[in-house]
């Protein structure tokens, strides 16, 4: 599993116009999902975004979690994170969980971390969807799940 983790101060997905998830102050969690994910990658990547010290403080130092704010978090399936470019100018997606396996591993995703007991919004899985944000800071990180750094 791959997560690319932006913090935001408000995020929203839709599609053909309509809104399926906004959140304010929190994050946005682009999410892509490999072959070889397993339910112990989604629950270790759950702790690792809602526990991960990306907010600042009082001091303007990066230590405050997701959770410590009470913050929201946005999760919107994204394969193309596992986009492979060794070869030619055409990305090559082998890696991707098949469409199948990738929605349900995302709705297992989705489950597993509204149970932080925080604000949980998400996107349609394998719809066309336009993402808005705004970037606070701008803090971008890209996160790779146990199975994702033995493939």
């Amino acid at each position: 599993m791959k997560v690319l983790l932006q913090r935001v101060s408000r995020a929203s997905v839709s599609t053909n116009g309509s809104i399926a998830g906004e959140i304010g102050p929190g994050l946005l969690a682009l999410a892509g999902f490999g072959k070889l994910d397993t339910e112990e990658d989604l629950e270790w990547m759950s702790r690792k975004i809602t526990g991960l010290r990306i907010f600042p403080d009082s001091n303007n130092s990066m230590n405050l979690s997701v959770n410590d704010i009470n913050g929201d978090i946005l999760i919107v399936s994204q394969f193309t994170l596992h986009a492979n470019l060794k070869k030619g100018k055409r990305p090559s997606f082998i890696k991707a969980a098949l469409p199948e396996r990738a929605e349900l591993l995302y709705n297992l995703f989705i489950e597993i971390v509204s149970h932080s007991g925080l604000k949980v919004q998400a996107g349609i899985f394998g719809a066309m969807m336009e993402v808005s944000l705004v970037n606070d800071g701008p803090v971008t990180i890209m996160i790779d799940s146990p199975s994702e750094r033995t493939s």
